[in-house]
């Protein structure tokens, strides 16, 4: 395990994470409305369009750099459909690859203009659970599952993407409770 490819896999599913969360909570403040007033909606918006192309490209690097690997022993069926060869581990980075490909591809603007809001707006939910699924992928094939610094980071990226889902739901609970005053 300390040949260069591993390093790059890791790197690579790391920085995907991170960029994930970072995309996810940026979506979720924007479409809170919770960004302020000194920067305008659209610099949120495409802040947020950025990290989720970025997180869709460092996650195709890491399945491309996975599968490079030959310590991996990753076939090209593995990389695309979750399989028992592979495992649930690797499983779950395929489930959210393809949850991540879900969400990013319809967000583009042409293919956006096109759907009805609340088709897109039930494609991107999927955008949570994608997250999810990458932190369970990461933890259980991760070499660096039983590293205080990994699993610690791990942490802190899931309480990041849980904190603004939390506020969220929140908000929209107590919206739903407030008598419409005409």
């Amino acid at each position: 395990m300390t040949s260069w490819w591993w390093y790059l896999t890791r790197a690579t599913g790391i920085v995907a994470a991170v960029l994930a969360v970072a995309a996810l909570v940026w979506g979720l403040f924007f479409s809170s409305r919770n960004t302020g007033s000194r920067l305008k909606p659209n610099w949120w918006l495409a802040l947020h369009n950025y990290l989720g192309g970025l997180t869709l490209a460092f996650v195709g690097i890491h399945v491309l750099v996975s599968f490079l690997d030959t310590d991996t022993g990753l076939r090209v069926v593995d990389l695309f459909v979750p399989n028992g060869t592979a495992g649930w581990a690797i499983g779950w980075g395929v489930v959210a690859t393809w949850m991540f490909v879900l969400v990013v591809v319809p967000s583009m603007a042409r293919i956006r203009r096109r759907l009805p809001r609340k088709a897109w707006h039930a494609v991107h939910l999927i955008s949570i659970p994608a997250v999810v699924l990458s932190m369970v992928h990461a933890f259980q094939s991760g070499s660096d599952a039983t590293v205080s610094w990994f699993t610690r980071g791990l942490a802190l990226l899931v309480g990041l993407a849980v904190y603004p889902v939390t506020i969220r739901l929140i908000g929209l609970a107590q919206g739903r409770r407030r008598p419409v005053t005409a």
